[in-house]
């Protein structure tokens, strides 16, 4: 841009000694075409370039002194013949007053190009074909300022002792047209339709001007890629009041507006931007930029989400050191709809080469619903007003590829988040080390399905249809390209509507492997921690949990789960490993394998008495009543059990319960799908101190059969019963064995000794 800037003022200056020239020349001959080799001859003196004038000469002289070329060429000094010239023009018109003239001064009156064509480029090693242009023009610059000076600078040898008042009363350039090939990017700049109109220019003073083009821009500079539309096309209108600061080699904008429409496809509707200011001012030399007051609107467009246009404003002072590389942004108010409200200030740095910036930036309270739909998340939380206050205070700080925020403040609902949050741009690397009072995971996660419950009792073919539609739970294409590093301190957390004591936890993710590193909460009274895995590399995803609770409260843990009143309570020991694949909740459960090992301690089952309906069972062996009173839970001592699950079923052949007066050894199985249960248990009666109740020596040899089977959401009173087939079998067999081993011995006293077993041996083989 400042490279062009120079370019136009050149153009300018070549202009302003063409009017000297012609001027003087026009009053000295009268045929037009003689003064065509001398025209051609100081244009090519002050340019270097090949003057081509194939058009008409003409001139006027009153009331005004005009000249006008028609069909200008001009070609760079290395450019062959034959090449498209690098600039050209249609029809060039200079006028100068002609009273200033009879003083011994040169007032430019009117200055107009049409038709202008300029053709830039630069080569693959970044060398431009306009640089020996603005050399050969730096080199005569001291001519070229002292030809250009206001009549006020005193008398012009050079020119022929006339004074250049350069206050143009107008300026046009019209339908003029400027192409900038850059083989290094492989990009193609077409500016056309370019209008510039001023009027009163002068160098001291501001005036106004006006501009409109249309800028488009294409990717490749195959022909066949040119043939095509532009990657981005924008129509740019400018009006301010312009000063020409030539001294200081710059210029000063008042009450600047500007305004774009950038069509980013050929049918899609129009990014409107308009940028504003009290004042802009630019230094080309020192390469400087102020903006005062500056004011940025724009209405953007999306095809789908945003209908009607989102219109946000941007309030901004910028100072910018453009060969140092640094800019100051600030007094930034951002505001938009929706409640958006933010404030901050930004330094950028070394855009060129490694862009670095930081600042400050402070978010107002807003709801991210509206937001995130505009950005085509569809949110559909168990909390509907999930996200709906959302606040940021941090210092800001990245690099093209990272950006960071330390000290963050992040209020999120009932959340109070601090500590610092880093990201990747692209999306691949996540860094967080934050501390929080609280957090109610459940409230951000998906609701649940309308007509659950109405679908629990659906076929299986239909169930099966609808685990395949189940939503993702994790973003695999993200976890498997993420590079993490996490660590997360909280108050108190709820998830799955468990409630979590001063969780903490640390992630790391690499190689796309996510890992838990560590997960340690009060839990329910008690404590849990856990370690584990994902691997989103595979297909379906592959998952690993190590989970240990300790000291951990059934009742309460139970009634957490959606049992109204627990019926279990003790305190749980448990530990074990998991593993399983998918990427949805039927998934997980389905192809849930691992091993476990639990034991509950000084627990009580309520709303069934196992030792009752024991003891109940044995005095109806013994032919008597029982009559005392009893609980209506059953305690016992201790619980243990290792566990094996296969494919979502949990099964277990080594249960032990201790009760008072009774042992109990069980095997059984729990599909976690289904929620479903069934388990065998062997009672065995104790006489001891604190038996449940008195029994014959002779029943504590037998084993009472207890069958518990059913769903977890059923009533625990049906849970449990004895097995009173089983418990006949077991009867008989203990009868005959003591009626048998009775008569063994009637024989042997009277037969022998093994008289008995030869007479079973005989009778067995009489039957067989």
């Amino acid at each position: 841009m400042r490279q062009l800037l120079r370019i136009l003022l050149a153009a300018v200056g070549i202009l302003g000694v063409l009017a000297v020239a012609a001027v003087v020349y026009v009053t000295t001959f009268m045929d037009p075409e003689d003064f065509k080799p001398r025209l051609t001859a100081v244009m090519e003196e002050h340019t270097g370039l090949d003057i081509e004038l194939d058009g008409a000469l003409s001139w006027s002289f009153y009331p005004r002194i005009g000249v006008s070329v028609e069909k200008a060429r001009a070609w760079l000094a290395e450019q062959e013949e034959e090449a498209t010239p690098f600039a050209a023009v249609e029809r060039a018109e200079v006028s100068v007053a002609l009273a200033p003239l009879l003083r011994g001064e040169i007032a430019v009156d009117g200055l107009t190009l049409d038709g202008m064509n300029l053709n830039l480029r630069r080569n693959a090693q970044g060398e431009g074909n306009w640089e020996a242009l603005l050399e050969r023009m730096a080199a005569r610059g001291e001519k070229a300022e002292t030809v250009l000076a206001p009549a006020s600078a005193g008398p012009n040898a050079d020119a022929g002792n006339l004074d250049v008042a350069l206050s143009i009363a107008s300026v046009k350039v019209q339908n003029a047209e400027l192409r900038f090939r850059d083989a290094q990017s492989h990009t193609l700049w077409h500016a056309e339709n370019l209008n510039v109109t001023g009027s009163n220019v002068n160098p001291q003073r501001f005036f106004p001007l006006k501009a409109m083009l249309t800028l488009s821009r294409y990717d490749s500079l195959e022909p066949q890629a040119l043939t095509r539309p532009p990657v981005v096309s924008s129509e740019i209108n400018l009006d301010t009041r312009l000063r020409l600061a030539l001294a200081e080699h710059g210029f000063v904008l008042e009450t600047p507006d500007l305004e774009t429409r950038t069509r980013l496809a050929p049918d899609v509707e129009p990014q409107a931007l308009r940028l504003s200011a009290s004042r802009i001012e630019a230094g080309l030399d020192d390469r400087q930029l102020a903006v005062t007051d500056g004011v940025l609107k724009t209405t953007l467009h999306h095809p789908d989400t945003w209908e009607g246009g989102l219109a946000l404003a941007l309030k901004f002072a910028l100072k910018g050191d453009w060969g140092e590389q640094v800019a100051r942004v600030n007094d930034m108010q951002l505001e938009g709809p929706d409640g958006l409200r933010a404030r901050g200030r930004l330094t950028l740095e070394n855009w060129r080469d490694d862009l670095r910036y930081a600042g400050q930036v402070t978010l107002a309270p807003l709801s991210l619903r509206p937001w995130l739909e505009r950005l085509g998340v569809g949110l559909d939380t168990r909390n509907p007003g999930a996200l709906s206050d959302v606040a940021l205070t941090s210092q800001i700080k990245g690099d093209a590829e990272r950006i960071r925020l330390a000290p963050l403040s992040l209020v999120l609902d009932d959340t109070t988040l601090t500590g610092e949050l880093a990201a990747g741009l692209d999306g691949t690397a996540l860094d967080f080390d934050l501390e929080g009072d609280t957090l109610n995971v459940d409230r951000y996660l998906p609701a649940p399905a309308a007509d659950a419950a109405k679908q629990a009792g659906i076929g299986l073919w239909r169930r099966a249809a609808a685990e395949e539609e189940a939503p993702a739970l994790v973003d695999q294409p993200l976890l498997a390209r993420l590079e993490l590093d996490g660590a997360l301190a909280l108050g108190s957390m709820s998830l799955g509507g468990l409630k979590f004591d001063s969780p903490e936890l640390a992630l790391e993710g690499r190689d796309g492997t996510q890992r838990l590193e560590a997960f340690e909460a009060g839990f329910y009274g008690g404590k849990l921690s856990a370690s584990g895995s994902l691997d989103a590399g595979q297909a379906p995803l592959a998952w690993a949990l190590a989970p240990r609770a300790s000291g951990v409260k059934m009742a309460p843990l139970l009634e957490a789960l959606g049992e109204r009143d627990a019926s279990l309570s003790g305190r749980l020991e448990a530990s074990g490993e998991f593993t399983t694949r998918g990427n949805t909740r039927e998934d997980l459960v389905r192809r849930l394998n691992g091993s476990a090992k639990a034991k509950l301690d000084d627990g009580a089952i309520a709303g069934v008495n196992i030792s009752r309906q024991v003891c109940e069972a044995v005095a109806a062996l013994e032919d008597r009543d029982t009559t005392r009173e009893w609980r209506d839970d059953t305690r016992f001592e201790h619980v243990d059990a290792t566990f094996t699950v296969r494919d979502g079923v949990v099964e277990s052949d080594d249960v032990r319960v201790t009760l008072p007066g009774l042992n109990v050894q069980g095997e059984g199985e729990y599909d976690l799908g289904h929620r479903q249960f069934d388990a065998l248990a062997s009672v065995r009666l104790d006489n001891t101190a604190d038996a449940a109740c008195r029994v014959n020596p002779r029943l504590s040899r037998l084993a009472l059969p207890v069958r518990c089977e059913g769903s977890i959401s059923a009533e625990p009173g049906e849970w449990c019963r004895v097995d009173r087939d089983a418990l006949k079998t077991n009867v008989s067999r203990l009868v005959g064995d003591q009626v048998g081993s009775r008569i063994e011995e009637k024989l042997d006293e009277k037969l022998g000794e093994g008289a008995a077993r030869e007479l079973r041996d005989g009778l067995k083989r009489l039957f067989d």
